[in-house]
């Protein structure tokens, strides 16, 4: 019984030493990134680029579907070698269609290099920027709140976005 309470009492006295109180913060990540004029100028060159390689894939699709109606209209006239030779070139014309949306769009795509090179200087200074506010205020933690769908309320007085911006050189 004694060996009981004593250990209650110790566990007691470990987990009052343990809970020092925590500081944590709040960030918003999308309102920092509205405010940063870099990352929106490289977010519109990155909608350009898209644009134009979206238009490019786009005239090459469109040019085998070209090839597949005229063929189709034609079929009937031609010899089965033309036919074949036909079909093979519309084959290619969209194999073509697909590699270059992949190209651009797959997964180590030029617009996924193009947005890493674009993008991360700029997540990278807003990073650093967080992490000094961390420092400077003794937080343990800062969350984002613009991604974090948990968070169901936080009081606006633990949110430090601006002070981001401004470690930024923006103020808002």
């Amino acid at each position: 019984m004694i060996k009981r309470i004593a250990l209650v009492a110790i566990v007691c006295i470990a987990v009052a030493l343990g809970a020092k109180a925590q500081k944590f913060a709040l960030v918003d990540m999308e309102y920092i990134l509205k405010n940063v004029p870099a990352y929106e100028m490289a977010n519109e060159q990155l909608n350009q680029l898209s644009l134009r390689w979206q238009k490019e894939v786009e005239a090459v699709g469109a040019e085998a579907q070209t090839m597949y109606q005229n063929f189709l209209a034609d079929k009937v006239f031609l010899t089965d070698e033309q036919v074949k030779k036909r079909e093979e070139e519309i084959v290619a014309k969209e194999k073509e269609a697909t590699e270059l949306r992949y190209k651009y769009f797959g997964p180590e795509g030029e617009l996924y290099k193009k947005r890493q090179s674009l993008l991360k200087p700029v997540q990278d200074d807003v990073y650093n920027a967080i992490k000094k506010v961390a420092e400077e205020k003794g937080y343990q933690a800062i969350f984002d709140r613009a991604s974090a769908s948990d968070i169901i309320y936080a009081s606006p007085r633990i949110d430090v976005s601006n002070e981001v911006l401004a470690k930024l050189g923006y103020s808002n």
